[in-house]
């Protein structure tokens, strides 16, 4: 019997895409607010724009590192961690794999085209060169010669381009220069994404190690990297409480985003400190910081619509 193709929603994990729609949808309603205006078509513009960057992303790390054998020696994979393992099993889908890899890059460029027609001439520059980074984040983060995920440089593109690179390319969208109340935003959806990513690399570790991908685990050890995931959630709480006191006063709402960290966070925190050399146990870490990450990203969304 002929063995299934995987869907294209496992090519391009799609459960993921949550890390940039969180970014783009926030910082969108963020400067709607501040200019009172808000831009449908600019919205859609952009969402499509970062939703094509971030499957390239996905896609490429999959071609890259089974290319260049990381997951090829991974036997902790999980849904959580460790990418999709897709051309594991079917290497004759690398040719689909750059396809689609491509194309994303090509649908954020025709979007970002289209933003032209709708952004100010003088906010162009800054556009052009948030898509070519993150074109460039997108490929590079896992392949040669540059392997940013290999030379301990992964965690910060991470961070910057589903922080700092997506909130500022949304407030762009709408015609918003970032003023303090976006810089505060800025840092928070890369550091959910990041939590992700820590906890991928203790489990990981073994495989990246083999593969010669030298992230933060394999450079400073799996205690400290523990310490570092629950320093970025305490990050991210206590951005989200800034935000809540400093914004206007309606804006408490957004203290309902908060509501994971009440109820999941703890168990995880402490399991992470506990376990942080287990891969095994660390997997249902792994879980409990992606559903932190889902439901933080859908309770933040639906807490800025109130407040906008």
């Amino acid at each position: 019997m002929k063995k299934k193709d995987p869907s294209i929603i496992q090519m391009i994990r799609a459960p993921f895409l949550s890390s940039i729609i969180v970014p783009i949808v926030t910082g969108t309603l963020l400067s709607a607010s501040i200019s009172g205006d808000f831009g449908i078509v600019e919205f859609i513009l952009v969402l499509i724009m970062g939703l094509g960057l971030h499957i390239a992303t996905n896609v490429y790390n999959d071609i890259y590192d089974t290319l260049q054998g990381t997951d090829k020696v991974n036997v902790h994979r999980n849904e959580y961690s460790g990418g999709s393992g897709v051309l594991l099993d079917n290497p004759d889908l690398y040719r689909r794999m750059y396809w689609l890899a491509r194309s994303g890059l090509i649908i954020a460029f025709l979007s970002t085209t289209g933003l032209m027609f709708f952004v100010e001439r003088e906010l162009w520059i800054f556009m052009w060169g948030l898509y070519l980074l993150s074109a460039f984040f997108s490929k590079f983060y896992t392949a040669a010669p540059i392997k940013l995920a290999y030379r301990g440089l992964g965690e910060f593109s991470v961070w910057f381009a589903f922080g700092p690179m997506a909130v500022a390319i949304a407030a762009i969208s709408q015609n918003v220069v970032p003023t303090n109340h976006i810089f505060l935003l800025m840092p928070v959806s890369g550091l959910s994404t990041l939590t992700i990513l820590l906890v991928g690399q203790l489990i990981d570790l073994d495989a990246d190690k083999k593969g010669g991908k030298h992230g933060v685990a394999s450079r400073l050890g799996t205690r400290p990297t523990a310490f570092i995931y629950i320093l970025a959630q305490a990050i991210l709480i206590t951005l989200v409480i800034l935000m809540a006191i400093s914004f206007e006063e309606s804006s408490l709402v957004l203290l309902v985003a908060l509501l994971p960290y009440i109820l999941i966070f703890p168990p995880a925190a402490v399991s992470i400190m506990k376990y942080h050399t287990d891969p095994e146990k660390l997997k249902k870490v792994a879980k409990m910081t992606v559903q932190i990450h889902l439901l933080f990203s859908l309770l933040l969304i639906i807490a800025f619509i109130i407040y906008l």
